[in-house]
């Protein structure tokens, strides 16, 4: 089923110790200074993580649009994206490895695709929405070589009823369960995703050709 397989991102204010050297001196004075320059420092950690932020933000788009160019070079650009993700905040090192992790699936390196997702996955500091997209990458791509085991663990989690990716999860759970020669699940879980008004319509269509080819029971 290749066909199917392809259709499958109060700042803290000094004002208050200041108050209170003026209004105690002496030792809360003192006191007050530290706080001072506590919350001078904490500012000052805020302006770089924002600058570092920027000069990430910049970076990223820059490789993104090399990425789009005829011709590109798509595995330096999955490099840089891996030299991104080494220095960048969390935010665009989460973005910046699902890019590589694109790049490689897309030039036959899955197991270095994989290698991706499955970082994004287990970066507690990424957003869950991120962490999930690539657990869901993972199975998806690692249908044909992966221990069907250990796929089926790793999509369950994110076909939980409220999980933005549920739909999607159902699906490979279906295509898990056809991994393991389960047709009997496979077709429960497609019947009832085929009918499910709240997935998407493409998602829905697709679900009733895999049902189409399944064998009879």
């Amino acid at each position: 089923m290749p066909d199917i397989f392809d259709e499958l991102q109060e700042d803290l204010r000094a004002e208050r110790a200041r108050q209170l050297g003026m209004r105690y001196g002496g030792i809360l004075a003192a006191v007050a200074l530290v706080a001072l320059i506590g919350i001078g420092g904490w500012q000052g950690w805020r302006w770089y993580e924002q600058r570092e932020s920027e000069a990430a933000a910049a970076t990223f788009l820059t490789v993104h649009r090399e990425t789009e160019q005829q011709g590109a070079d798509l595995k330096a650009a999955a490099e840089k994206f891996d030299a991104i993700a080494a220095q960048a905040p969390a935010g665009y090192r989460t973005l910046a490895r699902l890019r590589a992790a694109a790049l490689k699936s897309e030039l036959g390196d899955l197991p270095g695709a994989l290698a991706e997702w499955d970082a994004v996955a287990n970066d507690s500091a990424a957003d869950p929405l991120y962490r999930d997209l690539a657990s869901l990458n993972w199975v998806l791509h690692g249908l044909d070589t992966q221990d069907p085991t250990m796929l089926a663990a790793r999509v369950t989690p994110l076909a939980a009823e409220g999980n933005p990716w549920r739909a999607s999860a159902r699906e490979l759970q279906a295509l898990v369960a056809i991994r393991q020669g389960n047709m009997a699940e496979a077709r429960r879980i497609l019947e009832g995703l085929s009918a499910d008004m709240a997935a998407p319509q493409a998602l829905r269509d697709r679900a009733g050709r895999i049902l189409a080819q399944l064998p009879n029971a």
